[in-house]
């Protein structure tokens, strides 16, 4: 998928765990996990502003768009 999301980088700016962001938005660790690793399909607006809000961040800073490869891209 060509959208990466980089809660990586934000929890590393804040010196924050990723037990303790999933408890201050309010889902699972499991669930931030599957965000984190790129396998979410979706995410929803109050979920990513309750990651805003607890990383004290913008949408674009956990949100970054990746040209796929012409070949990927293809189907090949």
């Amino acid at each position: 998928m060509p959208i990466t999301v980089d809660t990586d980088v934000m929890l590393a700016r804040r010196k924050m765990s990723v037990g303790e962001l999933a408890d201050r938005v309010g889902i699972t660790p499991a669930n931030l996990a599957v965000l984190k690793s790129g396998r979410a399909n979706a995410v929803r607006f109050t979920t990513l502003a309750s990651l805003c809000e607890a990383l004290k961040c913008q949408p674009g800073d956990l949100l970054r768009w990746e040209a796929e490869d012409a070949e990927d891209a293809a189907g090949g």
